[in-house]
């Protein structure tokens, strides 16, 4: 006998719910690297349970707003305390999936590390788990409780999720974010991610990693990188944060430190290749490094190339650090990841104003340093390549770096030379930043498509134009050169005495008097160029004050080259040093080609051949090869081609040259009476030298009188 099959009731028809405006995605499964945002939140909130009551007895006298030390003081305050009964006892929590069996072996013991009462509100401090607590590979607990805990309030260091801005052209509608309903942490859940509003005005899309490609490689890629360097990893990052990190201060120094000391892991995989990769340019100069054998710089490279493509796919402030660490590669240096760059600097809004944004007050600063140093990247890659600048001063909102935003010299070395390093780079930086903006000013005054058309369009007076749109920028630079503070100041170095600087430690200021130089040579090499396109049009007075003044630029960069020590090669050069060693001699070659005679050719000929001495001597193995080596080979290229000119007409050593006339000059235009003299017409046009050194002889000049007598006709009024 069969038994009766049970059938349920009929179902009655429902009425169709609305569908919510923001439902909730589903709990995707949790990832085996890192904790799920979620469960970050349930560990947050059992901490703080913790804190105010298993930890009385360790910490009573560390007072009552514990919870809020890690807070900027613009944020929302944190969640209410549980009540009495709830932390009375502990709370038995089940935790999903593998997490649970990854972390259900060990009892977590967390002590909490209080900030100081007289420590900077925007200086982070740590939560670190116990020292007996053993990197689970299943769970990666240490990326949430041995790291850094403030980057959980961050916008763009976040350890599960990205950051996108939301522009005001896109699919978000700006006024209906604002009628979104906002927690305490101003976020608000919707089907596509997360929306982080940081200010009235801007909104972030906080998105998930482990939705990404590649996410499922990233611990394997670190434990890869590692392997290429160990056991020198730690030398090597001891190496980059003496030499490069003083000059070029894009890392938050204790961040990272504090990262890598709990795990290699716990740091992106091509911020740490980029490290490597960079330090490695300074083994020998590390004694315990100089007697091994290097890492294979090949592997890393190719670990680099293809993990800084994924971090593209979920990117952070990391991926533009990195970015722009490989950048700083003599041979790194390419116009095409510089646009990447910008864009992924874009997206996450680094060329917004941050100033008032709902984040820590130390990401404020780190958010500057990176877009000044991305904006450098943009300019001087514009300058080298000669290509458009991607970056436009209409869509350029950040504030200049102050002292507030270098936090490592006060919060970092205890050790009095490192700290004296970490403040000249601080002074290094920002003028770098400065001179940049001067470069900018100068490429979109007269390099851009636009700019060429309006100076040719301006025949017969384009050389008076030309002048005119240089005298302000002339100005700034001189004014920039005259304000630079004694401790980037080469006056006291000269050939034969080493820079007075820390015993074993390398000065990083060449290369920002090379770029000073570029720049000048930049500005006059567009007034040359003016001159010699039809020399009938200008004013042979003119033409003689202007190629004086651009022979003293010339003179002065010649000096500078050959005055710099083998302390000075060793130590970091900003990307764009390789090509602006040999803008010098492109800038030779361009008024050797623009002599009126031969005397002045053969004398450029000669200066051109010591400079490539000069530039030989440097490039030997330990010192400034790839620097040099570049500017030689261009320099070859040059005075090569000058040798399909036909031989120029000779011309008497003195040049009897014109009075001006006091009446409408060749342009069709007067001249002030301020040109009447020669000084007085250097001075209108701002075209006095930025540093007196003219008159520089490098050691090699030959004792000619012809060269004395040229340098005398063409020297620059004082």
């Amino acid at each position: 006998m069969s038994l009766p099959t049970y059938l349920p009731p009929p179902l009655k028809a429902q009425r169709t719910a609305p569908i919510a405006i923001a439902p909730k995605p589903s709990r995707p499964s949790p990832s085996p690297f890192r904790l799920d945002g979620a469960l970050r939140r349930v560990l947050d909130l059992d901490l703080q349970r913790h804190f105010s009551g298993a930890d009385e007895d360790e910490d009573e006298d560390e007072g009552e707003d514990d919870d809020d030390d890690d807070e900027d003081e613009d944020e929302a305050p944190p969640p209410p305390p549980p009540s009495a009964e709830t932390s009375s006892r502990p709370r038995k929590r089940k935790l999903y999936g593998p997490v649970d069996a990854g972390l259900g072996k060990k009892r977590l013991v967390i002590r909490k590390q209080v900030q100081p009462e007289d420590a900077d509100p925007g200086t982070p401090f740590f939560i670190r788990s116990s020292p007996g607590l053993q990197y689970n590979s299943s769970a990666s607990s240490s990326s949430l409780l041995d790291g850094p805990a403030m980057l959980r309030r961050t916008l763009g260091l976040q350890t599960d999720r990205y950051s996108q801005y939301i522009g005001p052209t896109t699919d978000f509608e700006p006024s209906l974010i604002n009628l979104s309903a906002f927690d305490p942490h101003d976020e608000s859940l919707l089907s596509r991610g997360v929306l982080r509003k940081v200010s009235d005005d801007d909104t972030f899309l906080m998105l998930a990693d482990r939705e990404t490609p590649g996410f499922d490689r990233i611990v394997r890629d670190s434990d890869a990188i590692e392997a290429v360097v160990a056991p020198h990893g730690r030398a090597l990052i001891d190496l980059y944060f003496d030499v490069v990190h003083p000059a070029f201060p894009i890392i938050e120094k204790h961040i990272f430190m504090q990262k890598y000391g709990s795990s290699h892991r716990d740091l992106s995989p091509p911020i740490l290749a980029a490290v490597y990769i960079l330090a490695i340019n300074w083994w020998d100069q590390c004694e315990n490094l100089a007697v091994l054998p290097r890492p294979d710089v090949r592997e890393l490279e190719r670990l680099v190339r293809s993990t800084l493509q994924d971090d593209m796919n979920r990117p952070r402030l990391s991926t533009i650090q990195a970015g722009l660490l490989l950048s700083q590669r003599p041979e790194g240096d390419q116009w095409a990841p510089t646009a990447q760059l910008v864009a992924v600097g874009q997206e996450l809004g680094l060329h917004l104003d941050c100033s008032g944004w709902k984040i820590p007050s130390w990401e404020k600063g780190l958010r500057r340093r990176l877009a000044w140093a991305l904006y450098m990247q943009d300019k001087w890659g514009a300058l080298v390549h000669g290509r458009p600048s991607h970056i436009l001063a209409a869509n350029w909102a950040v504030r200049p770096v102050s002292a507030h935003d270098f936090p490592d010299a006060e919060t970092e070395e205890a050790d009095e030379d490192a700290r004296r390093d970490i403040q000249g780079g601080r002074l290094l930086f920002t003028r770098a930043i400065q001179l940049s903006e001067i470069l900018a000013e100068i490429l979109e005054t007269f390099y851009t498509l636009q700019s060429v058309r309006t100076i040719a369009d301006a025949i017969p007076q384009a050389t008076q134009l030309v002048l005119s749109m240089a005298k302000p920028v002339q100005l700034k630079l001189k004014e920039w050169y005259a304000g630079l503070p004694n401790a980037l100041r080469l006056d006291a170095y000269s050939t034969g005495s080493p820079p007075a600087t820390t015993q074993g430690r390398l000065p990083s200021i060449g290369h920002l008097h090379l770029a000073y130089f570029a720049t000048e040579i930049t500005l006059h090499r567009r007034i040359i160029r003016s001159l010699a396109s039809d020399p009938a049009l200008v004013d042979p007075y003119v033409q003689h004050i202007c190629r004086g003044a651009a022979k003293a630029r010339l003179i002065s960069a010649m000096d500078f080259v050959n005055r710099l020590t083998p302390a000075h090669l060793r130590s970091f050069w900003y990307f764009a040093s390789k090509t602006n060693f040999a803008l010098i001699g492109t800038f030779g070659s361009l008024l050797w080609a623009t002599s009126p005679g031969r005397e002045e050719a053969d004398w450029y000929r000669r200066r051109l051949a010591e400079y490539r001495w000069t530039l030989s001597v440097s490039s030997k193995p330990g010192e400034g090869r790839g620097l040099t080596e570049f500017a030689m080979t261009m320099l070859d290229i040059s005075t090569g081609l000058l040798k399909q000119l036909p031989e120029k007409p000779s011309m008497s050593q003195k040049i009897d040259l014109p009075a001006p006339s006091a009446g409408p000059s060749s342009f069709g235009t007067p001249f002030s009476s301020s040109t009447t003299r020669p000084g007085a017409f250097m001075d209108n046009f701002a075209i006095a030298a930025g540093s007196d050194v003219s008159g520089g002889q490098s050691p090699r000049s030959e004792e000619s009188t012809s060269d004395d007598e040229m340098d005398d006709s063409y020297r620059t009024p004082a």
